[in-house]
């Protein structure tokens, strides 16, 4: 009988974190298999309910636990899926108490999330399989966005105390790991609900200055307009605070960022980057990006194509618009999903073109890098790079030459 849970994670950095909080969680259990679902798309549901009823099928005597975003929104569609023996809902999966072997014999725990008012700290020092921790900083989300259902999953906006961040960082710097990434949901709230108001960059400014071992620190996506002045001021003068952003972009276009009811227009965001680059010109900037929102016509879409060719992010993250029902946006024109799924492609195309050039320019730079597997690691700007020569040990940090340009990263040398 094992006594380590297998867990399936769908869906962002923060469910991974919270994956490995469930995994200590539920050491002992037998033979449980936890599905840790996400609610962004439709197509993340069904890549869920598939991996259960294949999980069902190539286990029958498992029992299995679904938990995570969509299960918090719509629990009773998970719990009539085979095999499935439990649903809990985004707060109680976190509590020690869900995973006792009682506990783990009541069908559904589910409470209000949007009665949520603090969320908890969670000590976790070992990722399976991967070289750099995520530490969650924050939870929720009071913005309402028209397209996203995520905040009726994860509640409102709350915060993780800096004591208690930093007490993971130390922790995890103390299992070896050398790079953090703090996550959230909507990360550069945080310390709105704190006592004097902190904001985020403060909390990296403390990160580091209290944990002075650790090696690298990096933000996982933040809100182009939220980016406040000490996260720049560490841009251009840490070293340990890594040369890389991830913008929660959404569109190009200024009638779409209105219709999605974001926070930005485009300006601002040519803004954020020409910043930046201005700050760290090698820096790593990378973009979530919806394709075909409701009401984009041919003329729009080519106003956010033109806008990611003119801005030339080597990281994009596309995906085609996917209907979550109960948003405004479900209720809104329709584009035709082959249209939608054109429109990705041909953005994927131009994030494709752009990080080529992006990798080209780092050609002959020393990178430092850090090493995933024995061959292959990422650098300071999160450019992927696959080591020429001798192999590396893994988790360990290299000084390299990147001396040519492959598919999806760079080749390099050790200096």
């Amino acid at each position: 009988m094992t006594t380590r849970p297998e867990i399936l994670t769908f869906g962002c950095r923060l469910n991974t974190w919270e994956s490995e909080v469930m995994r200590d969680h539920a050491q002992g259990l037998g033979n449980v298999i936890i599905v840790n679902t996400c609610a962004v798309t439709g197509e993340a549901e069904r890549q869920a309910r598939q991996a259960i009823r294949r999980a069902h099928r190539e286990n029958p005597d498992a029992r299995i636990v679904v938990t995570g975003c969509a299960a918090q929104i719509h629990p009773e569609n998970w719990s009539s899926l085979p095999g499935v023996t439990r649903v809990l809902g985004n707060e109680e999966k976190l509590k020690a108490e869900s995973w006792s072997p009682a506990a783990l014999a009541q069908p559904l725990a589910v409470s209000d999330i949007m009665a949520a008012r603090e969320t908890a700290a969670h000590l976790v020092t070992d990722f399976a399989g991967r070289t750099r921790a995520f530490v969650q900083v924050q939870q929720g989300c009071d913005h309402r966005c028209t397209f996203c259902i995520i905040p009726f999953g994860r509640g409102p906006s709350r915060s993780v105390p800096v004591g208690a961040v930093v007490e993971q960082v130390r922790a995890l710097v103390g299992a070896g790991y050398r790079e953090v990434v703090l996550t959230g949901v909507d990360m550069t709230s945080w310390g709105a609900d704190l006592p004097g108001k902190p904001v985020l960059g403060q909390l990296c400014r403390r990160v580091l200055r209290l944990v002075p071992e650790l090696e690298r620190l990096r933000l996982s996506s933040v809100d182009p307009v939220e980016i406040d002045e000490d996260i720049w001021q560490l841009l251009e003068a840490e070293p340990r605070f890594m040369p890389y952003l991830h913008l929660s972009l959404q569109a190009g276009s200024d009638l779409i960022l209105k219709r999605m009811k974001r926070r930005h227009l485009v300006e601002d965001a040519a803004h954020v980057v020409a910043r930046a680059r201005s700050l760290r010109p090698d820096i790593g900037i990378g973009a979530d990006i919806i394709a075909g929102f409701p009401t984009e016509d041919d003329a729009l879409f080519e106003q956010t194509r033109s806008f990611l060719a003119d801005m030339g992010l080597p990281y994009l993250h596309v995906f085609p618009y996917s209907e979550r029902e109960g948003t405004p946006a479900a209720r809104m024109r329709a584009v035709p999903v082959p249209e939608r799924k054109a429109r990705a492609a041909s953005l994927r195309a131009v994030g494709a073109a752009s990080a080529a050039r992006y990798y080209a320019s780092l050609l002959g730079q020393p990178q430092r890098v850090l090493m995933e597997t024995p061959t292959t690691g990422h650098s300071e700007q999160f450019a992927p790079v696959r080591l020429s020569g001798a192999e590396a040990a893994v988790g360990e940090i290299l000084s390299l030459l990147p001396v040519a340009v492959e598919e999806g990263g760079l080749v390099a040398e050790r200096i």
